[in-house]
């Protein structure tokens, strides 16, 4: 009795399932550490003949890995002192990071704190124009509108006189199909590159991959680092369809060393260059400050260690300002942890968000906060970028990461923390002065129950927003 052609193609195409979500399954579960991640893709191969394993591979596999790496070495991480325990908080706290991130804390002084594009891009283009030796710009956006074509003049400006210029920007947030500030700078010979882009879409790497450092280094003298982008909707002087207010920095010292070592590693990277070796700055007195470097090609999730390590060591408050808060629930538990023990834990987000997906999923990940005592708060209009967190007004972060899985997991992030209690005090002032309006337990309670189920249904893709 011989098999019929329909019945032949339903065995082939059965066997081809089972090997492929076999195949699929052996990956996660070697691979995924994240348990829910892990029950969810091997469900999705299974159930979804052929597909799910080809949707497994397409978007849950990470692919990145770095080829560049300091001439130095890779810096391991440092073994704590046998007497950690005996520290103060705010050392514990220092020892804790730098076991985490493998660097020193060196010297590292905020000169201005910048609101928006109104005060951060006259600066950033007079340092551009200031600058005698290098300029390298890492940006996730980077339009030619108004605010981007004096950048793209500034740029070629410095490349002309010699100054050795260096733009990075994101394959994904720089316009995936046509990069018009890429183009703009390439046609003016500026040396430019697109992080993890491709125009062939086989040869791109996973989408969901970014590099969303924003940094622009100068001579390695100084940087700017913060959250801003660089596009019209910044300058709030001047009236735009979706305004955004933000926070950026310039910053001197040491620090600016482990700035630019960051920088250089992801422009090898994407180029595919040499790193070449560069002298680093001496430590001086001053406040202490260290980069925490982030991305999916590390080991450890450095980033979210280093917060755990923060929101624990709080002893009086916790300060956060961040536009997307959809952090996993070893951060969420830290926090409450930390309000039950009295720690005084205020967080702000905006009224009204950009990404309606992200604000919905929040107000259903937030409950536990609330009914264990911590404040929550919107800020007024416009949308506010800015990403902030102060401790006990002694230790302050900044830059690009939000709290959000994104950023968490996904993104390639760069984050300053800073021992400096007049600019944590400083900080905590600002983020204070963007508690519009209390965000109240019962008013997660009032919410129509249709919106409750909508606000649950968007928490689900959270991992992924």
């Amino acid at each position: 009795m011989t098999l019929s052609e329909f019945q032949f193609e339903g065995l082939l195409a059965t066997a081809l399932h089972v090997l492929a979500a076999s195949i699929a399954t052996v990956h996660v579960l070697l691979r995924k550490r994240d348990v829910p991640a892990a029950i969810g893709w091997i469900g999705v191969a299974w159930l979804s003949p052929i597909f799910g394993a080809a949707l497994y591979f397409a978007f849950g596999v990470n692919r990145v890995h770095r080829k560049a790496r300091r001439l130095r070495g890779v810096r391991p991480s440092k073994t704590p002192s046998p007497d950690a325990r005996e520290l103060q908080p705010q050392e514990r706290l220092a020892s804790a990071i730098g076991s985490i991130t493998g660097l020193e804390r060196v010297d590292g002084v905020v000169e201005a704190v910048l609101q928006s594009g109104d005060e951060a891009y006259p600066a950033m283009l007079a340092a551009i124009a200031e600058a005698k030796v290098s300029v390298e710009l890492s940006t996730f956006i980077f339009r030619t509108d108004e605010a981007g074509l004096p950048f793209v003049e500034a740029l070629a400006a410095a490349h002309r006189r010699g100054v050795a210029v260096r733009v990075l920007i994101d394959g994904m947030g720089g316009g995936y199909f046509r990069s018009a500030a890429w183009r703009a700078l390439v046609r003016r010979g500026v040396p430019a590159a697109r992080f993890l882009h491709s125009a062939w879409p086989w040869r791109m790497p996973l989408l969901d991959l970014r590099l969303h450092k924003k940094a622009l280094i100068i001579d390695r003298r100084a940087a700017f680092v913060g959250g801003l982008n660089i596009a019209a909707e910044n300058l709030l002087a001047r009236p735009t369809r979706w305004p955004v207010r933000d926070t950026h920095f310039r910053i001197s010292g040491a620090v600016v060393d482990q700035i630019a070592d960051s920088f250089d590693e992801d422009w090898a990277f994407t180029t595919g260059g040499d790193i070449e070796d560069t002298p680093s700055t001496p430590t001086a007195d001053g406040p202490r400050a260290r980069a925490i470097v982030s991305g999916p090609d590390q080991a450890v999730d450095r980033l979210v260690l280093a917060l755990l390590s923060a929101v624990s060591s709080a002893r009086r408050t916790i300060r956060i300002a961040t536009p997307y808060f959809l952090p996993d629930e070893r951060l969420v538990t830290a926090l409450q942890v930390a309000a039950l023990r009295g720690v005084e834990v205020s967080l702000v987000t905006p009224a009204t968000n950009n990404h309606r997906l992200v604000a919905w999923a929040s107000d259903a990940h937030v409950r536990p906060l609330l009914e264990s005592g911590c404040r929550l708060y919107r800020s007024g209009p416009p949308f506010d970028h800015s990403k902030l967190m102060t401790i006990d007004d002694i230790w302050c972060l900044i830059g690009s990461a939000n709290w959000d899985a994104r950023s968490l997991r996904l993104n390639f992030e760069l984050t300053i923390e800073l021992y400096d209690a007049a600019l944590a005090t400083r900080l905590s002032d600002l983020i204070d002065s963007k508690r519009a309006v209390p965000f109240l337990l019962e008013d997660l309670d009032r919410e129509p129950l249709l919106f409750k189920l909508r606000n649950a249904s968007a928490r689900l893709a959270a991992p992924y927003l």
